[in-house]
């Protein structure tokens, strides 16, 4: 009997043992679970419709629990379903023991769905604007994705549920404008925190990776977002630059660039989308960034390019909250060599602290209005130090350059959002200009009052400039009225000529001078008076030169000029000036066409002068008006011993030169004005040709290329007559 009970327990437990490894390897399939797997699902929405197939069992004997999976279920709400590869979950026997809800989590697994269709079915679950948002801009693209449930004894999804998967080949398009294609993660969601990997992108075919982006929920909704991304050597092409780069930064015209890049950022974002918080640590190796040079700087460059390039930069850039600090040095490549460029840049709250050093070793540099050239092959360093705010306020606290012993400074350069000048402290120049001079001259500021001095200073080509200028519309560059006082040992008028003690002062109201005093002397001892007077809205200005040469030879129609003085006096209203200058005492070589006219037969003793010393003149005088580019010739007289000259016309500045008038030499004036009781007679002659007094003559053409015709003359004009008898009675 003992024996028979003793079989019978082996067979029990033999039985039982078969059946516990037959359910922990094999297991049975079964659908008593589905109604609790179904009730554990609907707890997200009761809406979702649920499609399960039978359920297959393996034992947990160590556990004391049921690991049940299922394949190839189905989730609907509405006409939208997602196929589902498999649902796991485990069952607690105790629970199920103690008619309890005995599931404590469910794994569900999806196969690779369309992203496209999962964001329609999680509308059709809760449609929220960025859901529809996405639908939209989702071109195509695939998901792999797990979610992990815990349950608590009442059934209640636990808050520390898991979300993971992988994004495929997908496909967004935002605006029309930025593409990202073959979008490639896996992420992973749990307590609150999400973390995507291995991400690989292309960004308007930008290709860009990043090896980990995390998002972490913290207090009050908001999000803090932590990550990298990279790019190694790209290049973007002009249609790229000009959807992504120029649409934010339009100022500059980038056509192309080359680089690569690490960047690592953190920010947080509120539930309202606004970012926060911002750090960023770039650092960015630029191989070639190539410009639309749109700065009219060809007067100081002289081989200065279209496109302005950055080769081989090394660019980093640190954003903390509100502080930006930005370096980079390289080379920069805007004339026809390359030179090195260095720059840093700071921002604190609405600052901005900016220096640059510029080595200018490899291509010229020209400040014409201070006659100074840099040759190329000579080292020189542009520094310049400043800060700009929030109130479009510029100030430049040192602009340097440097090259040997030349040196120009600025101190205290203050601009306004237009660029104009509001302010200056200080400027010194020390200078070997072009000509050879040493230059030495410097300006002291405070409160709009400035005081201009030092030992020399050419001004040769700044005078050739005001000259140039006149009638040209001229740019604003100061804000503020101002007075400036000057005393300058020794100013150069050009090459050869200087003046001593040049002193004076002048106020200078909406840029331009309305009073002005300046006095200097010759070293022969003969003067330069200069004065601007306004009087009732008319401008008043006068120019007296005891040696007129350093001005007069500055006009290229007249050649070979010598000695003399000058008196100038004009009259300014509006924008028509009335202007009278005065020559005496001066010789001249040549005139526009002089020596044609002086060939013929009648004249050719006159030519003969002209190889030597020249003509003398006792005075010159010419009366015009000048109103915009247009400069009205109503009288140029000229008379002396050997000939004179009447004539009239335009200039059209740059465009046209018109002029006419009449030639005639001394000897035949003095028998007209001898025989003014027989003029008849004289004019007419007793000969055949006896009655020739001159030539009459016109000039036109563009200034380069005047065409001359002349004609003689048998009878002079009453009008050049009569301006004869009143410079010889008034001499």
């Amino acid at each position: 009997m003992k024996n028979i009970i003793i079989k019978i327990l082996f067979a029990i437990f033999l039985l039982i043992l078969t059946a516990i490894t037959f359910l922990t390897t094999i297991g049975v399939e079964t659908q008593r679970f589905n109604k609790q797997i179904i009730e554990a699902i609907e707890k997200f929405n009761e809406d979702i419709e649920i499609n399960l197939r039978a359920i297959k069992i393996i034992l947990d004997p160590f556990k004391f629990q049921l690991d049940t999976k299922t394949i190839g279920a189905e989730f609907k709400i509405k006409s939208k379903t997602i196929e589902i590869e498999n649902i796991k979950t485990k069952i607690s026997i105790i629970s199920l023991i103690n008619n309890e809800f005995s599931v404590k989590n469910l794994d569900i697994s999806t196969k690779s769905l369309k992203i496209k269709n999962l964001v329609s079915f999680l509308r059709n679950y809760r449609n929220t604007p960025e859901l529809y948002f996405l639908e939209k801009v989702l071109k195509k693209g695939y998901i792999i994705s797990n979610i992990s449930l815990d349950f608590d004894n009442q059934g209640n999804i636990k808050k520390n549920y898991k979300l993971s998967g992988l994004i495929k080949d997908t496909e967004i398009d935002i605006l029309k404008k930025y593409n990202l294609k073959k979008l490639n993660s896996s992420f992973n969601f749990e307590n609150k925190n999400l973390e995507i990997e291995d991400v690989s992108l292309f960004l308007n075919n930008i290709p860009i990776k990043s090896e980990k982006i995390s998002i972490k929920k913290t207090d009050k909704n908001n999000l803090f977002v932590k990550g990298s991304l990279e790019n190694n050597d790209t290049l973007i092409e002009e249609s790229l630059v000009k959807e992504i780069i120029n649409n934010f930064f339009s100022n500059f015209k980038i056509q192309s660039i080359n680089l690569g890049s690490k960047n690592d950022f953190s920010f947080n974002l509120t539930d309202r989308f606004k970012i926060d918080n911002i750090k960023l640590n770039s650092k960015i190796n630029i191989k070639n960034i190539k410009l639309k040079n749109n700065l009219n700087l060809k007067s100081f460059f002289p081989k200065i390019q279209d496109n302005i390039e950055l080769q081989d930069h090394i660019l980093e850039v640190n954003l903390d909250k509100k502080k930006i600090n930005i370096k980079g040095y390289g080379d920069i490549l805007f004339q026809e060599k390359k030179d090195s460029f260095e720059y840093q840049i700071k921002k604190e709250n609405d600052f901005y602290n900016f220096e640059t050093i510029l080595d200018l070793e490899n291509n010229p540099l020209i400040i014409n209005f201070l006659t100074y050239k840099k040759k190329a092959n000579n080292k020189a360093k542009l520094s310049i130090i400043g800060s700009y705010s929030s109130k479009k306020k510029t100030v430049i606290n040192l602009f340097s350059y440097n090259q040997s012993q030349n040196n120009f400074k600025i101190k205290g350069l203050h601009l306004n959002k237009n660029l104009q000048i509001t302010d200056i402290n200080k400027i010194d120049l020390n200078y070997v200009d072009d000509d050879g001079k040493k230059n030495q001259i410097n300006i002291i500021g405070k409160n709009n009052n400035f005081v201009l001095s030092g030992a020399n200073f050419n001004a040769k080509n700044l005078i050739d400039n005001l000259i140039e200028d006149e009638g040209q519309k001229k740019i604003k560059i100061f804000k503020n009225n101002f007075n400036l006082n000057v005393n300058i040992n020794r100013v150069y008028l050009d090459r050869y000529h200087m003046v001593k003690n040049f002193n004076g002062k002048l106020n200078f109201n909406n840029n331009e001078i309305t009073k002005a005093k300046f006095n200097a002397l010759f070293p022969n001892g003969s003067k330069l008076n200069f004065t601007v007077n306004m009087i009732q809205n008319e401008k008043v200005t006068t120019l007296f030169l005891g040696k007129a040469e350093p001005i007069i030879k500055r006009f290229n129609f007249i050649k070979g000029y010598n000695g003399g003085s000058l008196d100038f006096y004009s009259s300014k209203k509006g924008n028509k000036t009335v202007s009278n200058l005065k020559l005496y005492n001066f010789k001249l070589q040549k005139l526009p066409a002089l020596t044609k006219l002086l060939t013929l037969a009648s004249l050719q003793g006159i030519a003969d002068i002209l190889s030597g010393d020249g003509i003398t003149f006792d005075e010159f005088e010419m009366n015009f008006t000048t109103s915009n580019n247009l400069i009205t010739l109503k009288e140029i007289y000229a008379i002396g011993p050997a000939i004179s000259i009447l004539m009239d016309g335009y200039i059209e500045k740059s465009k046209l030169v018109s002029l006419r008038g009449s030639l005639v030499p001394a000897t035949t004036i003095n028998k007209v004005i001898g025989s003014i009781p027989v003029l008849g007679k004289i004019l007419v002659g007793k000969k055949s040709g006896e009655g020739v007094f001159g030539v009459s003559f016109k000039i036109k053409g563009p200034p380069k290329n005047l065409d001359t015709t002349v004609n003689p003359i048998k009878t002079l004009t009453p009008r050049f007559i009569t301006r004869t008898l009143e410079k010889i009675k008034k001499n």
